[in-house]
């Protein structure tokens, strides 16, 4: 039977005059906080009286749903109300984060504190909260000094990335430059959101792509324009570039794909101008330099030697793998008639992709998407991570939701009656639409922690994906990458759910950014397992699961083009490292075009302006991508110590998330892997493969 959960769910009805007010209420409520704190007498600050955690908690909860608003509201006019609050409260963060009296406040609270001797009378996770009010944890998390040397490093460095030892003319500008910043990258991003752009395509020009492919696109005629509408989003123009047969409507459609975001060329440009303003004024030789200093990496050459040293290991398997698909474009070229030049160009790779598969695996990546409807697989990977991680779901019938696609699961114990039981909520938007946030992410939108009388206040996290949509001859469907993904993303989802901290700052994801990615990598292994693929597959027609013989086809695709792959994925760090390294560029399409040439090694005509598409780089606070390449050999010892014998074991799963995921980012990343694996994690580039 359905329980009923001890927190009831939020709503999600708001008008934008509701958007409005709740950010104006937040904002009056955490400078009510803020003020408190600050007007302290240094002899009163004591680790009770700057109670800084819960405002902060409020206020960063009330920011995530806003954004969250914004990203997904299916109400234009709600989107922009939630658009000017996120302004409005990224305003006031940037002036309470240069607050000089509430700086002194926290260092007289933690020196209070050890005069007292009353250091060692906090929990391990109070005196991380201390350490991390003033950033020293970074100092010696990664064994780079010692306890005594970060203690002395630490006043310095919080002063210096807040920019509080700067003459106050100086801390005006800082403030004036942090809070333009926030505006240019607010505005790209509802750029990104609200981008509507298609290119129509006749039916001669669509020659080769499936039927089903193109179920879901909108005919359109206008004058002697007529043909089928290609959006930007879905994955219907993904069709067009694996399976269009004709090189220039392949060239057509990418090259207007990468210029889809041209109008926000300006907001890049200007976001790195001040990005660069930002960090020399602050002290620091480049942007990155500052971004990294609280990460795992400490520098921008760290980051730069380690992209270095991978697309040097890469390049030798990268060439040959292109040489390959060079030869299957030449064979076509020659058997069709076309003109070959010998090159091998970006809007080539996704149709000879495909090709490779299925010449040397006979694997038809259209045949293997048939077996995972996502009615299906929904349950199925809620089934797997039921027995994995021991929990169970309830979907919540008749809640409010934004949009009537949305679902809601409650997340229980299986083993724990009643309200103990309760684990928290998560959301799933899974489809397109006009508006809504283009890529696929988790929102942390409610994060978990302990509550004044001892209770908890329990996680909500959403996925935001963009699927297929059904069509009525045939329902939603995946392929096998999108499958991949979305295991990848529930992984997040159940970091967040399942960790259990006192503080929300410490909850769930809010760990070191450069290790964030590893429990969701780790977790995507499962879907390269013959007793997952079994479970998770079921061909929308016959329900039947993959065969054997195609399960095992799956499994060798793994390990084909995997020197491609990771040099694309090398080269989108390296663009998003240069960027915040290199003096302004009058051209960043130029860069972009010809890093991508000579990392990833495809040839182009025309320099397009994708750059400006590469949400990553101003969706956060940059040099951030290299995250994905790091963390997966932490992500690759997790799994062999764990799961590569018995990829089902719940003792194991129990293990995961109690030393992995349970501490969230309470305790020291190395600490918490050595503890589960048993040994130090391998260097960082041997997980990949």
């Amino acid at each position: 039977m359905p329980t009923t959960p001890p927190q009831p769910l939020p709503r999600w009805d708001y008008t934008a005059q509701d958007i409005s007010d709740l950010a104006k209420r937040g904002i009056d409520a955490y400078k009510i906080v803020v003020d408190r704190v600050g007007a302290l007498d240094t002899k009163d600050c004591t680790f009770q009286s700057v109670a800084l955690e819960d405002g902060r908690t409020k206020f960063t909860e009330l920011k995530e749903l806003v954004d969250l608003t914004k990203s997904v509201s299916p109400s234009k006019e709600v989107r922009e109300a939630a658009d000017q609050a996120e302004t409005l409260l990224n305003d006031f963060d940037v002036e309470a984060s240069t607050r000089v009296d509430v700086f002194k406040a926290k260092l007289a609270a933690e020196k209070n504190i050890k005069e007292a001797g009353l250091w060692d009378q906090l929990s391990s996770e109070e005196r991380r909260l201390v350490d991390k009010m003033v950033w020293r944890l970074f100092g010696y998390r990664c064994g780079r000094l010692s306890r005594s040397h970060a203690e002395r490093f630490t006043q310095i460095l919080d002063g210096k990335r807040l920019g509080l030892g700067l003459p106050a003319e100086k801390v005006a500008k800082l403030t004036s430059l942090k809070k333009e910043l926030s505006q240019v990258i607010s505005e790209y991003e509802k750029n990104c959101n609200e981008e509507d752009g298609f290119i129509v395509l006749s039916e001669s020009e669509l020659k080769g792509v499936p039927d089903e492919e193109l179920a879901s696109s909108e005919k359109f005629s206008e004058g002697e324009n007529a043909g089928y509408k290609i959006t930007y989003r879905g994955f219907d123009i993904f069709s067009v570039f694996g399976y269009a047969e004709d090189p220039s409507v392949r060239k057509k459609v990418y090259e207007s794909w990468q210029s889809r975001q041209e109008k926000s060329v300006p907001l890049f440009n200007r976001a790195m101008e001040l990005r660069h303003k930002i960090a020399s004024l602050l002290g620091y030789k480049t942007w990155a330099d500052y971004v990294t200093e609280v990460k795992m990496a400490k520098t921008g050459k760290t980051v730069e030697d380690f992209l270095d040293d991978l697309e040097d290991k890469l390049k030798p398997l990268g060439i040959k793998e292109l040489e390959g698909l060079r030869e299957l474009k030449k064979k076509e070229h020659e058997e069709k008639g076309l003109p070959f030049d010998g090159k091998f160009y970006i809007w080539d790779h996704n149709y000879y992709r495909k090709k490779f598969f299925k010449h040397t695996l006979n694997l038809d990546g259209a045949e293997i998407k048939k077996y995972f409807p996502v009615s299906a697989v929904v349950p199925a990977v809620l089934s797997v991570y039921n027995h994995i991680l021991s929990l169970r779901f309830e979907e919540v019938k008749g809640a409010s939701v934004w949009h009537p696609d949305v679902q809601v699961f409650s997340v229980w114990e299986t083993d724990v009656e009643g309200d103990a039981g309760f684990v928290g909520y998560f959301y799933l938007d899974l489809y397109p639409r006009p508006g809504k946030f283009t890529h696929n992410a988790v929102w942390p939108v409610l994060q978990g922690y302990e509550l004044p009388d001892k209770k908890r206040a329990y996680p909500i996290i959403v996925m935001v994906a963009n699927l297929a949509k059904p069509t009525p001859e045939r329902p939603a469907l995946m392929g096998h990458q999108e499958v991949w993904t979305f295991f990848h993303e529930m992984g997040h989802i159940f970091h967040h759910l399942l960790s259990r901290t006192k503080f929300a700052r410490f909850h769930g994801l809010n760990v070191t950014s450069d290790f964030g990615e590893a429990p969701s990598q780790m977790l995507e292994n499962w879907c390269w397992e013959p007793q997952v693929l079994k479970k998770l597959s079921s061909h929308f027609e016959t329900q039947k699961p993959l065969s054997p013989d195609l399960i095992d086809k799956l499994i060798k695709s793994r390990y084909s083009l995997t020197g491609l792959f990771y040099l694309q994925q090398v080269f989108f760090a390296k663009f998003d490292l240069v960027v915040h390294i290199l003096p302004v560029q009058d051209d960043y399409a130029h860069l972009w075009n010809s890093l991508r040439k000579k990392v990833y090694l495809h040839e182009y005509d025309k320099e397009t302006p994708g750059h400006a598409t590469f949400q990553h780089l101003l969706g956060g606070d940059g040099v951030g991508y290299y995250g994905y390449t790091w963390s997966q050999s932490f992500a690759a010892d997790m799994y062999k110590t764990a799961f590569k014998a018995d990829s089902l074991n719940p003792a194991w799963g129990r293990r995961y998330r109690d030393i992995v995921l349970l501490p969230g980012g309470s305790r020291d990343e190395m600490e918490i892997l050595k503890v589960f694996q048993f040994h130090l994690p391998t260097d960082c580039t041997d997980g990949i493969k």
